[in-house]
């Protein structure tokens, strides 16, 4: 039998891997891992004193680059020179100024002083992981801990993605231990202390629209009056407020260590930045009093302006410094936390007025796609967000507690005493399967849906005989038509009677100089409310407050369920009025030469 030819070279293919005996003693092997930036190809060179030990190595390195990629050759970088690199020449131009200030503070106060010297390719889990722990240990909190951790991780994932690395050790270590604490959005009797308070301050409405409407503080700071329309009653959403970001104008010279004390000072960063998100950019309706609160402080503002001179700086902000400039974010925070006080109110972060405003809508039942709109939250986020900022307060489960009785055991959900005056009596409070009609209830110019006829023609009656010669008459409306048509959807129609209640009112107006004004009506008198009619009901025994009119009148108004309350009340704000009307400066209002 012939035996088989000999092949004419023992050359092996272009790309595959070489192992010889060199003329220097040693074993090497040569691997073809990719292509390096000029074209040629990229072949790693190693050597071993035997066969054995040489071939596991090239097997090792074919591996690496049939699975995760080897790194890249060229230059070997330092936790430190990478992390410096990414943050100033990768991530500075492509993220916003507050993250690029969070990376910032994570890269150079605590990720370099505890990793820079490890080389980048020596990096192991390990390491990261004992860096977290000696950063709480050092006094960090699980929150910094957690910020730096995502710094790292991001920075690491960018030199994978460019081959400096072949895995991210950051990824791998396990983070710190988080635990978001659950915030206790304020209750409506705290907001009203907060907002009476806020009325003896200096732009008021910034502080209605934080706990009403929710906006973040950088949307609140960066509105313009172009964004306010005052015809339709709404806010466009559309930029956020920067903080500021200063370099020294006097040379270094004047011996301060961070520029923001420098007596010369100079802002280096915009005052604004758009919505990061489209659906940060939206549209958001207004209560008539904040209608009326943002005419006052407009009119206020015009005041300020006229006071300035020559010092006003017309930027067209809705709130501003008394010579124009749009507040510092420091500053507002600030004065968030001087408000609470004054109010005798529970201490809060400022985003836990935006709890508070996102757990109303849920108590108004105010649908999903609604919240997500005024909130300015994303479709793909909203979920997560709603779980995060809707609480469920106690009435909210005492409410979802009742329903679930009288589903299964077909009990009568247990009402909560109604203060005087109650809900009309003798007709059922409990649901009852859903009927293809409502009953609208058609009070002038405002509709109440029903879910029986005879809780919409109690309510008309009783509007009647309350309202002598204005119409009410009720009407039936296909519930798709309702549904789709109707003010509030189908979360609007009601399974019970509505809670009536009689509402003690008390009202004065007082002169600069303290000298009573003769308006032409009661001082006090008592109106039968609905709850729907929320420019008149008040769930409160009794409140109060003062407020100085354009025309520099101080009024006092007050109102609530407990009469006797009301005019004990009616007393001292008749006396904070007339003391408002002759010190103006003591309560921060702003009056006219």
């Amino acid at each position: 039998m012939a035996k088989p030819k000999k092949p004419s070279t023992s050359r092996q293919p272009n790309g595959a891997s070489s192992i010889y005996l060199g003329k220097d003693g040693r074993w090497h092997g040569r691997v073809t891992v990719g292509v390096k930036d000029d074209g040629t190809p990229d072949r790693r060179h190693v050597s071993r004193k035997t066969r054995a030990e040489v071939t596991k190595v090239v097997r090792e390195l074919e591996k690496q680059r049939d699975s995760t990629g080897v790194a890249k050759a060229g230059q070997s970088w330092t936790v430190q020179t990478w992390l410096t690199h990414w943050v100033e020449n990768i991530a500075a131009p492509s993220v916003g100024e507050n993250t690029i200030d969070g990376y910032r503070v994570a890269v150079y106060h605590h990720l370099i002083p505890g990793l820079g010297a490890h080389r980048l390719e020596k990096l192991e889990p390990e390491h990261v992981e004992r860096f977290y722990r000696k950063m709480q240990a050092n006094g960090s909190a699980a929150g910094t801990a957690h910020q730096a951790h995502r710094t790292i991780r991001t920075a690491l994932n960018e030199a994978v993605r460019r081959r400096h690395l072949t895995t991210n050790p950051a990824s791998i270590a396990k983070a710190p231990k988080l635990e978001e604490e659950e915030v206790e959005p304020y209750t409506v009797e705290e907001v009203q202390r907060l907002l009476l308070e806020a009325g003896k301050q200096r732009n008021t409405a910034r502080w209605v629209i934080a706990l009403a409407l929710g906006l973040r503080q950088g949307e609140v700071l960066g509105l313009k009056w172009e964004d306010v329309d005052f015809a339709n009653g709404v806010i466009l959403v559309r930029r956020g407020r920067l903080r500021p970001r200063y370099k020294h104008g006097c040379g270094d010279k004047c011996g301060r260590s961070k520029p923001g004390y420098c007596p010369q000072k100079i802002n280096i960063r915009r005052e604004t930045k758009d919505t990061k998100t489209r659906a940060g950019k939206r549209p958001i309706g207004m209560p008539e009093e904040l209608l009326k609160l943002l005419r006052r402080h407009k009119e206020e503002q015009e005041r300020e302006r006229t006071l300035a001179r020559d010092l006003w700086e017309e930027k067209g902000y809705v709130f501003t410094s008394p010579i124009g400039e749009p507040l510092n974010p420091n500053t507002d925070f600030h004065k968030w936390k001087d408000l609470l006080k004054a109010a005798n109110v529970r201490d809060g972060r400022l985003h836990d007025a935006r709890h508070t405003a996102a757990t109303v809508l849920l108590l108004l039942g105010v649908p999903d796609t609604v919240v997500d709109r005024i909130m300015g939250w994303e479709p793909g986020k909203s979920a997560r967000m709603r779980s995060r900022y809707q609480h469920l307060t106690s009435s909210v489960l005492q409410q979802t507690a009742a329903k679930v009785g009288a589903l299964i055991w077909g009990s009568t959900p247990h009402q909560f005493p109604p203060t005087p005056g109650g809900s009309v009596p003798g007709l059922s409070q409990g649901p009852e399967p859903a009927e293809p009609m409502v009953y609208v209830a058609c009070l002038g110019e405002r509709y109440v849906p029903f879910l029986h006829h005879e809780h919409a023609q109690a309510v008309v009656s009783q509007w009647g005989a309350d309202r002598p010669g204005k119409p009410a008459h009720v009407e039936e409306w296909d519930r798709p038509q309702w549904e789709h048509e109707g003010p509030g959807g189908v979360r609007a129609i009601r399974d019970r009677m509505p809670d009536r209640r009689l509402v003690h009112h008390a009202h004065a107006v007082f002169l600069p100089g303290g000298e009573r004004l003769n308006i032409g009506r009661d001082e006090q008198w008592s109106v039968l409310a609905w709850e729907f009619e929320t420019e008149l009901y008040t769930d409160l025994p009794v409140r109060w407050h003062t407020t100085r009119r354009p025309g520099q009148e101080v009024e006092a108004q007050v109102r609530g369920t407990d009469k006797g309350a009301v005019c004990t009340a009616y007393a001292e704000a008749c006396a904070q009025a007339v003391d408002r009307s002759r010190n103006p400066a003591r309560y921060g209002d702003a009056v006219g030469r």
